[in-house]
C-alpha cells in the first residue's frame, strides 16, 4: 500500500504487552525473593525479560536496516524519545541525590546529628573512585572517537575505540564490586549506607546497561548496519553513556569527596 507520510506505522507486535506482564512478574518474584529467600522465581523472570527485551530489538533492527522503514523524519522522533528518557534517568537520580543533601546539611537525631555517622568508615575518594572517574571520563572520549571515525568512514579505528570503551565499562564494573567487597559498611548502616548503595549501586547497573547498548552496536557495526548517515543506534548509546559519565562526576564529587 502507497502512503503519502514519513511516518512508520508499526505492525502489531506481541512484545509490549509481554514485557508488561514480564515487568510485572519480576516485581512479584522480586518480593517473593525478598520476604521467602527464594530466587528461582525471580531468575526465570529475568531470563523471560532480556528474552523479551531480545526478540523486541531484533524487530527495530529489521525495521531499520533491512526494510529501511526508519526515515530521517522517524529517526529525529527516536532521538526525542531519547532525550525523554534521558530526562526522565535524570530525575531517578535526582531523588537520590535529594536525599543524601537532606540527610548531610539537616542530621536528624537517629544519627546523632553528625554526618557522616559515628563508626562509618568511608572510601579513601583518590583510589578506586578516583581510578574509576578516569575509566568513565575516557571511556567518554573514546566512544565519541569511536562515532567521529564511523562518520568519516574509517571503520576500522571505530571498531578499535569502542571495543576500547566496552573494555573500560567492563573493568569499572569489575573496580565498582571489589570496592562493595571491600566496604567497612553496608546497606543497613543508617541512612548513610542506604544512600550509599542506593545511588551508586543504581549507577552501576546503568553502566552494565550502557556497556550492554554499546556491545550491540559493536556487534551491528561489524555487521556492516551501520553508514555515516545512519547509525542511529551508536548514536543513542553514546547519548546514554555520556549521561552515565556526568551522574557519575556528581557521585564522586558529592558522595566520595564531599564526605
Amino acid at each position: 500500500m502507497k502512503k503519502n507520510f514519513p511516518f512508520h506505522m508499526v505492525t502489531n507486535s506481541p512484545w509490549p504487552i509481554i514485557m508488561s506482564f514480564s515487568l510485572l512478574n519480576m516485581l512479584m518474584s522480586t518480593i517473593i525473593w525478598i520476604y521467602l529467600s527464594n530466587n528461582l522465581i525471580m531468575v526465570l523472570n529475568l531470563f523471560n525479560t532480556m528474552l523479551t527485551v531480545i526478540s523486541w530489538f531484533r524487530d527495530i533492527i529489521r525495521e531499520s536496516t533491512f526494510q529501511g522503514v526508519h526515515t530521517m523524519y522517524v529517526s529525529n522522533f527516536l532521538k526525542f524519545s531519547m532525550v525523554l528518557f534521558i530526562l526522565s534517568e535524570l530525575m531517578f537520580f535526582v531523588s537520590f541525590f535529594w536525599t543524601f543533601f537532606h540527610s548531610s546539611i539537616s542530621p536528624s537525631i537517629e544519627v546523632d546529628m553528625i554526618w557522616p555517622p559515628k563508626d562509618i568508615k568511608f572510601f579513601n575518594p583518590f583510589e578506586i573512585p578516583l581510578l574509576n572517574s578516569f575509566i568513565l571520563v575516557t571511556s567518554g572520549f573514546t566512544v565519541t572517537l569511536s562515532h567521529y571515525y564511523l562518520i568519516n568512514n574509517n571503520a576500522r579505528l571505530s571498531k578499535n575505540y569502542l571495543f576500547f570503551s566496552i573494555f573500560l565499562g567492563v573493568y569499572f564494573t569489575i573496580l565498582q564490586s571489589i570496592e562493595y567487597m571491600n566496604s567497612y559498611f553496608c546497606f543497613n548502616d543508617s541512612i548513610y549506607g542506604s544512600i550509599f548503595f542506593m545511588a551508586t549501586g543504581f549507577h552501576g547497573l546503568h553502566v552494565l546497561i550502557g556497556s550492554m547498548f554499546l556491545i550491540v552496536s559493536f556487534y551491528r557495526m561489524n555487521k556492516v548496519h551501520f553508514s555515516n548517515m545512519h547509525n542511529i543506534n551508536f548514536e543513542l548509546a553514546i547519548w546514554y553513556w555520556h549521561f552515565v559519565d556526568v551522574i557519575w562526576l556528581f557521585l564522586y564529587t558529592f558522595i566520595y569527596l564531599m564526605i
